[in-house]
């Protein structure tokens, strides 16, 4: 997509430490909107965990859940947070990293769980 833009609305070829600077800041601002958007249930049970959302190629939700019964509240309800993250980005996953760091994150894009 990026070679039907003029050159000057391409991205940097690399980033720089602004760059990287108001990414974060935009991380923050997309949190805070994020879980302003969720009822209060929803709210509660991602104050049980530790969570962040990244934009890399898409707008992601990382949930790290520290023991199997919030990861299993949270895999209860990847419909409400999808719900809630597809009013930023249609194109948003949501990654869920089960407490046995063996095991590989759950992701599951916003556009399927809403199929």
């Amino acid at each position: 997509m990026y070679h039907l833009l003029p050159p000057d609305d391409l991205p940097p070829e690399t980033l720089t430490e602004v760059d990287a600077d108001l990414t974060k800041q935009l991380e923050r601002a997309l949190c805070q909107h994020f879980f302003e958007a969720c009822d209060g249930s929803t709210q509660s049970l991602l104050m049980l965990c530790k969570w962040n959302i990244t934009l890399t190629e898409v707008v992601t939700l990382n949930i790290d859940c520290s023991d199997r019964e919030k990861n299993w509240r949270v895999l209860n309800r990847m419909a409400t947070l999808a719900k809630y993250l597809a009013k930023f980005s249609s194109s948003a996953k949501i990654r869920v990293h089960s407490p046995a760091e063996q095991d590989a994150p759950f992701d599951i894009r916003v556009d399927e769980h809403l199929l």
